[in-house]
């Protein structure tokens, strides 16, 4: 059995080696290093594959988070509702801004923000809610956008891990995660199921005014060379990422059908354990589950009988990684701590970081490696 990796890079390179080879060459040769011919290609590929009227390529995930908001207009002091279970780079942003993070709860079955905390949260100085479609499934976008229209409030979608999914609505419409929203952001980190060879982003909108103003925040806020319209950052996707990038995306749903595919294996696995909860796939019109709306960034078990860290253990002495995403709630970061939080608002968060834990889950997995990863955690779990 070929070693087990968390994401398998150097394996799925090899399907794309000659084009991504070629497309770097040209580049060296042509020195086309910032917003080149492969960015200004990419940018349109990615709209036509999205579905959405622009595509604003910039430096990575983070960046493309923050000046979503800047280009919003948002000021200091607004509040920004968000999930509480998710990477800090979605508070990060809006505490960088001076904004005012408000942290809510999640599900416990899907881990997304939780509409009701949202609503519960709403104050006359709310402005924006940032749902985040955590490990590859969107959230409840119906909901959040009736909540947003009803408070006339903005919607940024965190897609940083979702990129691919469908979101399916509850009239039958579908729409790609990160174009529902006012606003959509994503990242493009090697580890993502879009991912380059260093960092990259995006943000998305149908809204040609935001669109323009975006443009010229990633660019220091220039239109025209040395003219400054707006406050802008350092924020460009170079031409290298693009041709990566450019490469991948065709298979990008093949990639995101063979991870689909690797998680029913695990999920049929472990479906007997009483203290293995699998990641809960629902369809998000609500007719039952269904896979297709998952992308599967990360196949995330619950593991409800205290034996997680235990776990994490034995999967280490079997040379199996994995990962904890996350172990400690945004609420309870130094960084974000508030006196404001109440711990009873977040009971599922509180109780998540205790029990989940990630396997390995990528385009080159195969059926020995699923096979012995699955008996590993059964082995051990069910004694």
């Amino acid at each position: 059995m070929k070693k087990i990796q968390m994401v398998d890079l150097s394996g799925q390179y090899e399907g794309v080696k000659d084009q991504v080879n070629t497309a770097i060459s040209q580049i060296l040769e042509t020195s086309a290093f910032i917003n080149g011919p492969e960015v200004q290609s990419f940018r349109e590929e990615l709209e036509n594959y999205l579905g959405v009227k622009h595509v604003i390529p910039c430096a990575n995930g983070t960046d493309a988070l923050q000046i979503a908001m800047m280009g919003l207009g948002l000021k200091p002091g607004d509040e920004v509702i968000t999930a509480d279970f998710t990477f800090a780079a979605t508070v990060e942003v809006i505490a960088l801004l001076q904004l005012t993070p408000v942290l809510v709860d999640v599900c416990p079955d899907t881990f997304n923000i939780d509409v009701a905390a949202i609503e519960k949260s709403i104050t006359p100085k709310t402005k924006a809610i940032v749902p985040v479609h955590l490990f590859g499934q969107c959230a409840n976008m119906d909901a959040i956008m009736s909540l947003a229209e009803k408070h006339n409030l903005f919607v940024i979608e965190d897609n940083a891990q979702a990129i691919g999914a469908d979101y399916t609505f509850k009239n039958g419409k579908t729409q790609k995660a990160g174009t529902i929203g006012h606003v959509g952001a994503t990242s493009f980190f090697p580890s993502k199921n879009l991912g380059a060879y260093g960092d990259g982003g995006a943000i998305f909108t149908n809204d040609d005014g935001l669109a323009h103003i975006l443009r010229g925040i990633v660019n220091h806020g220039m239109y025209e060379r040395y003219h400054h319209d707006v406050v802008g950052v350092n924020s460009r996707l170079d031409s290298i990422q693009a041709a990566v990038l450019r490469a991948k995306l065709p298979k990008l749903d093949q990639y995101c059908a063979r991870r689909r595919e690797d998680a029913r294996k695990y999920s049929a696995a472990f479906k007997a354990v009483e203290s293995i909860k699998v990641p809960k796939v629902i369809s998000n019109n609500g007719s039952g589950d269904s896979y297709d709306d998952h992308v599967f960034h990360q196949y995330t078990l619950r593991i409800t009988n205290g034996k997680r860290d235990a776990l994490a253990k034995h999967l280490a002495e079997r040379q199996i990684p994995f990962g904890i995403y996350y172990p400690i709630p945004l609420h309870s970061q130094k960084a974000y701590a508030d006196e404001r939080y109440n711990e009873d608002d977040f009971t599922v968060t509180n109780q998540l970081v205790k029990e989940v834990i990630s396997l390995p889950m990528h385009t080159e997995l195969d059926d020995e490696q699923i096979d012995y990863i699955t008996r590993a955690v059964i082995e051990f779990v069910a004694e």
